[in-house]
């Protein structure tokens, strides 16, 4: 019968755990589940962590701006290097053929076959002007206009009206819509005035 008792005690306890167990696993709730308690910052260390992420982000930025002024530096240089050699190729083969001139005039005395080499040479330079955009005004009998042309002087004519080109001393060039060069001529003042000596023999 005390056997029975003894038992069933047991097994009460069992079911029944002590009271200090349970008090050491709620203390060791805390930790089990991970959650750890914040720490405050002071208002000093506040601003010193804001001050040091501004400054990172000002050595960035400043970094950033000399990587963007090398790169600015070396795109101008390049398109630049680009233009002249663009500029330049056009006109290389009419330095072959100033060359070719020089080697002819040195060789031979036929002024007829060297005027003809001067006139290729000329073709090939206005072609060269052509493929950059660059035309040659027409000045000769057109009307004088102080923006396109340049007088260098005038000069009675009678085939000329007044203020028309007579000649043209150097040529005007544009490229599309711009001005490049005026062009230097020379500007007719009209019809010469009768000479008033003449016509006094003739009345006489």
């Amino acid at each position: 019968m005390f056997e029975k008792k003894d038992k069933q005690a047991e097994n009460a306890e069992n079911q029944n755990p002590v009271p200090e167990a349970a008090a050491v696993n709620d203390a060791a709730a805390p930790e089990a589940d991970g959650k750890e308690k914040t720490v405050e910052l002071s208002a000093e260390e506040k601003l010193a962590a804001e001050l040091a992420d501004a400054q990172a982000k000002y050595l960035y930025l400043q970094a950033e701006y000399q990587n963007f002024r090398k790169r600015s530096v070396r795109d101008i240089a390049d398109a630049r290097s680009y233009a002249v050699s663009s500029t330049l190729v056009p006109f290389l083969s009419v330095v072959d053929y100033l060359g070719m001139a020089k080697s002819a005039a040195e060789q031979s005395d036929n002024l007829e076959a060297l005027k003809q080499g001067m006139n290729m040479i000329i073709g090939e330079f206005d072609r060269a002007l052509e493929e950059l955009g660059v035309k040659k005004m027409k000045t000769v009998g057109e009307k004088f206009d102080p923006e396109l042309h340049d007088a260098v002087g005038y000069e009675a004519s009678d085939t000329v009206p007044e203020g028309c080109v007579i000649r043209e001393w150097s040529g005007g060039f544009t490229i599309g819509e711009k001005l490049l060069r005026p062009a230097r001529v020379l500007v007719s003042s009209g019809s010469a005035p009768a000479d008033n000596g003449a016509e006094a023999q003739e009345k006489e």
